[in-house]
């Protein structure tokens, strides 16, 4: 392709609301355009790269027994409403009527539909197992949509969905998937770590996340350096501390302290010259509108997707500081757990099993500017749960082999499920046994965010210049360079142009009427991994300039047999 012929609009500065560098550098190499808060498009660079992923994907899905399909992005409400996720899926499913007043939604993703499709003419165990697979536009109305096509509201992504008729075969369908997208982020040329994972909306019982590893990625990952256990920190179960032990004359009384406009953990802590872990931090939510009592050491963070699954509940968040104050009966940021029975009866307390470690600990004295020193369990307070309730961090240890997690961050680019029967129960998807007995098909659930791998890609992979390709992904295997438009130097390069094509190797040929510093910072810019420049110094000597996308220098090669050497480097 003839970069004067092929539109890159690129730009020497991204604009200010790029928030990330993948962002940042699809805007500034022409790959993508913003339209809207979380809606770009996507120009000819960025659909040649989409189009690389969505292939690779495809030739392992089709060698794995999937078949594709293509389904609809405007789904209607009905089928929501027998998953009943239409009011439970929140703000983000965008809904909409259409001129007959029929409830619609434009598709976040797509387990009812699919779902439906399969019902509707798979009736027997002999028809199965089965996988179905589509790549489509998706749409998330994302409450804050940021770091460019990373958390965009409209998306370009492939889900697959088996279907099965017992566990056995639910079980080596979700292997073979998850063998699958092991081939596909290897051939993708990514540093990934698969981990477990939180099921989130789409629900079921099981779940790995895909992550490819990045500084700049916005999931923390633990890992055990003993046993391998890899989780997102989201997930990621904790080992119980040993509790503390004290002897009944180490327990000091309960003390009440003065704190004057000290609310905050840190602000209590620094007034008091005491460390974090030594606090009680006391904090209230609604769960499906009911109050819950949640209490945490002073250095550690609530998991609220851990608290959510211990509830069972539909609905988690944090309470307003009305709803606090009428809790607790005490003014905001003072509230302990001392007396909270008494004045509270019904409310339930539940606790991360860290609050046993503490041994005359520091909690708010239910009274304002006043904290209450040396609270300890049992005497003073007693919850009814005890739980994991923490968010991994550092000096966590591993439930399976006690080892201290490591840490590392990474970018969701892929999400496995183990779906059971929650939507085919739901939805009547049904199927004939053996003894013609009627039972729900077993699911899985298997997506990747297509648009999202590009952009995981480039925060993976890119230095000062630009974008450094992973050769699989990268829009073409060549740039060439011819630093005059015309004479022997445009005609050797047309020349070398048309040989490389002629072996099959993809080339964006830069024959602009361009300064040559502008070629070649919009060829780093780009980042596609080989680079040949035909100039008017070397060329009497029938010689080029290659340079790897990722060397330091570059080397004199001979323009003989270049065809050939290139296609060698390829592995074509």
């Amino acid at each position: 392709m003839k970069l004067s012929q092929y539109y890159i609009p690129t730009l020497k500065e991204a604009p200010k609301d790029a928030d990330i560098i993948s962002a940042k550098l699809m805007l500034r190499a022409g790959l993508i355009r913003k339209t809207a808060s979380g809606i770009y498009e996507w120009l000819p660079l960025g659909i040649r790269i989409l189009k690389k992923v969505e292939n690779i994907i495809r030739e392992e899905l089709d060698a794995a027994g999937c078949c594709e399909v293509w389904l609809p992005v405007v789904q209607p409400q009905e089928l929501w409403e027998k998953s009943t996720r239409w009011t439970y899926y929140g703000k983000e499913l965008l809904r909409f009527k259409d001129r007959k007043g029929a409830g619609f939604c434009l598709a976040p993703t797509a387990e009812e539909v699919m779902t439906n499709l399969v019902m509707k003419d798979i009736n027997s165990y002999k028809q199965l197992p089965l996988c179905l697979y589509q790549f489509g536009t998706k749409f998330r109305d994302e409450i804050r949509p940021r770091f460019g096509v990373m958390r965009a509201r409209e998306f370009y992504m492939k889900d697959a969905y088996s279907f099965c008729a017992d566990e056995k075969s639910a079980a080596q369908w979700y292997q073979r998937l998850y063998d699958a997208y092991m081939r596909i982020f290897t051939r993708f040329g990514f540093k990934f770590k698969p981990v477990e994972a939180d099921t989130g909306n789409i629900g079921g019982n099981f779940s790995h996340e895909f992550m490819v590893l990045a500084q700049t990625g916005e999931n923390e990952i633990s890992v055990c350096p003993k046993c391998g256990y890899t989780a997102n920190t989201e997930k990621t179960e904790i080992e119980a501390p040993a509790p503390a032990n004290p002897k009944p004359e180490d327990l000091l009384p309960a003390q009440e302290v003065s704190t004057p406009d000290a609310k905050t953990i840190d602000e209590v802590a620094a007034f008091l010259k005491q460390p974090a872990e030594q606090f009680i931090k006391m904090l209230v939510y609604k769960a499906d509108g009911k109050a819950v009592i949640v209490l945490m050491r002073g250095n550690d963070e609530l998991n609220e997707i851990k608290l959510k699954k211990l509830l069972n509940a539909t609905e988690l968040e944090k309470a307003e500081p009305d709803f606090y104050e009428q809790t607790t009966g005490s003014p905001l940021g003072f509230a302990g757990p001392c007396g909270l029975k008494q004045r509270n009866a019904d409310i339930k307390i539940y606790a991360d099993n860290h609050i046993k470690t503490i041994v005359n600990g520091i909690a708010g004295a239910n009274k304002k500017d006043t904290h209450l020193k040396n609270v300890n369990l049992g005497r003073d307070f007693q919850p009814d749960v005890f739980a994991d309730l923490k968010l991994a961090a550092k000096g966590d240890r591993c439930p399976r082999c006690s080892a201290e997690f490591d840490f590392m961050r990474g970018i969701e680019v892929g999400h496995t499920f183990k779906l059971g029967t929650k939507y085919s129960l739901s939805m009547g998807a049904n199927f004939l046994d053996e003894n013609q007995q009627s039972k729900p098909m077993i699911m899985g659930c298997y997506g990747i965010g297509v648009s999202r791998v590009i952009a995981a890609a480039i925060e993976q992979s890119h230095d000062e210049n630009g974008i450094i390709w992973p050769a699989p992904l990268s829009p073409f295997d060549v740039e060439l360079i011819a630093l005059d438009t015309q004479g022997e130097v445009r005609q050797k390069a047309d020349e070398i142009y048309n040989a490389l094509r002629a072996e099959g190797i993809s080339v964006l040929y830069d024959e602009r009427d361009e300064r040559p510093g502008v070629k070649f910072k919009d060829a780093d810019l780009i980042g596609i991994p080989h680079r040949i420049v035909i100039g008017k110094k070397l060329l009497p000597e029938g010689k080029l300039e290659y340079k790897a996308r990722t060397a330091q220098k570059a080397e004199f090669w001979p323009i003989e047999g270049i065809e050939g050497r290139i296609k060698t480097l390829l592995g074509k």
